[in-house]
């Protein structure tokens, strides 16, 4: 339907699958598991189950970021979930993540296995079960945590919303793309006002709060994500393009974005990883 004709909503909604676009077949109204499949597990204690989307990015960068500093126990194994064909909804899927969205993780190494779900949890509790990429002063920590919740609240507008309607919907319609490009550009003025006086996202040390925005923000004005970066002038946004470029050049960060990767460039992709290995 064009947004020039009107649409009067029913009383009553329903679903139309057909009118989802091209990722219809992951969405639906319901949770819940709708088929009757266990997870596999690898030979690590974390076990992550993901796809490389930004928010999956989120996660392995983190891992090999941890791997990096020296965290031998941040020894992983990244199997691939395609969401295109419902693996999120398997049963051992849905008892990781009820939320039936990737990332998922689960740590062995535990008395008790400990499921962890939302990219943003996930880091938080890699950051505090090594003791890295978190700062240790209060208020440096408190600035981190400040970014990563904003990312968990703002990203969904340029995903969801923005990413959605220029890129992935049935048709081009100008009030949604209108709606989400102010507020994408806006909150892009956000972090170059802040980015304009700070190195990295909590001040001067690299954090988690970098990492779970960059595979977003970072990856949208180098223009890897929705080919936007022209639409949205953001050359216009140089202390972003700084920040996005210096966090780009990281070995850990150029390692996490193959995993699970299945698109684009063929030597980048790695559609799991079991061993660092994999990834040489």
């Amino acid at each position: 339907m064009s947004d020039n004709q009107a649409y009067q909503p029913p009383k009553v909604w329903q679903w139309q699958q057909e009118n989802g676009g091209n990722w219809s077949s992951t969405n639906r109204p319901v949770a819940g598991p709708t088929h009757e499949k266990a997870l596999p597990v690898g030979k690590h204690p974390l076990q992550l189950h993901s796809l490389a989307t930004p928010n999956g990015q989120k996660v392995t960068i983190m891992l090999e970021e941890l791997l990096a500093l020296g965290e031998a126990g941040a020894e992983y194994d990244a199997h691939f979930i395609d969401i295109s064909t419902g693996d999120q909804f398997s049963s051992g899927f849905v008892a990781v993540n009820p939320n039936s969205k990737i990332p998922a993780l689960m740590d062995h190494s535990n008395t008790e296995p400990t499921r962890i779900f939302e990219s943003g949890a996930i880091l938080l509790y890699l950051a505090e079960k090594f003791g890295q990429l978190l700062p240790v002063s209060f208020n440096e920590r408190t600035q981190a945590l400040n970014w990563l919740f904003w990312q968990m609240g703002s990203a969904p507008y340029l995903g969801g919303g923005f990413g959605h309607f220029y890129s992935y919907a049935p048709s081009k319609m100008e009030y949604p793309i209108d709606r989400f490009t102010m507020e994408v550009k806006r909150q892009l003025d956000v972090l170059d006002r802040h980015l304009a006086d700070n190195t990295y996202m909590a001040g001067e040390e690299y954090s988690i709060a970098d990492i779970a925005i960059w595979p977003w923000y970072g990856c949208l004005v180098l223009g890897s994500l929705y080919d936007a970066a022209e639409f949205l002038d953001v050359k216009s946004y140089t202390h972003v393009l700084r920040w996005a470029n210096t966090i780009a050049q990281r070995p850990a960060v150029q390692r996490g974005r193959r995993v699970n990767l299945t698109w684009g460039e063929e030597s980048l992709q790695l559609k799991e990883r079991h061993s660092a290995s994999d990834l040489d």
